[in-house]
């Protein structure tokens, strides 16, 4: 079963109308430049809602590794998702699962993922001057290919209409959305939440 997470949570409701629907993770962006940034506190405030196997994903760009490690502390995240240019011995230093962002420029492969071992590869579409959270797809077969190094989370311009498609191409571990269920930036819409949800669980059902 691909598995789910929903990114840029910026409010209770939010967190546990996704918790219900049985998403796997949420994310929490900690990039002040970002319309769904969260600080550290807001974060912990929501994640104390969450049930205990909804894993808590911190996203960073650029951040120190100590700024990194005492978000973790405060926050008590599950993982971290760093899209900025870390290397791989600050992605190796961090005590918690490390998912590590790549941008797709057109089609062509990004051959950076080679140098990273890492717990997951978030693939996303390449737009200058933006680190993630694009709303563009990218050519899902390059998900498919890079599944050889690594488990493959599939990002960028997803939402109800075109999930299904993007698993069918790229068989990934999982899918991450973000505006492709929201109402505005940082607010989720349930019954977007509701229908992505459902088509990437109940496949065989229109």
């Amino acid at each position: 079963m691909t598995r789910i997470k929903v990114c840029g949570i910026t409010r209770e409701e939010d967190a546990e109308r996704a918790a219900e629907l049985g998403v796997d993770a949420l994310g929490f962006v900690f990039y002040a430049q970002s319309p769904r940034a969260v600080s550290p506190e807001r974060a912990r405030e929501i994640i104390r809602c969450l049930p205990p196997f909804v894993v808590a994903v911190g996203v960073f760009v650029d951040s120190p590794v100590s700024q990194v490690l005492s978000v973790v502390e405060i926050c008590r995240l599950g993982a971290v998702q760093l899209h900025g240019s870390e290397d791989p011995d600050s992605c190796s230093r961090l005590p918690v699962k490390v998912i590590k962002s790549f941008r797709v420029r057109g089609d062509a492969f990004p051959e950076e993922i080679l140098r990273y071992n890492v717990d997951a590869i978030l693939l996303d579409t390449f737009r200058p001057g933006l680190p993630g959270g694009t709303g563009s797809t990218f050519p899902w077969e390059i998900a498919r290919r890079a599944k050889a190094y690594g488990r493959i989370i599939v990002a960028g311009g997803l939402n109800s209409g075109n999930v299904r498609q993007a698993i069918q191409e790229a068989a990934p571990y999982a899918v991450d959305v973000s505006s492709g269920v929201e109402s505005e930036p940082g607010r989720k819409d349930p019954e977007r939440m509701a229908e992505f949800v459902r088509k990437v669980k109940d496949p065989c059902r229109s």
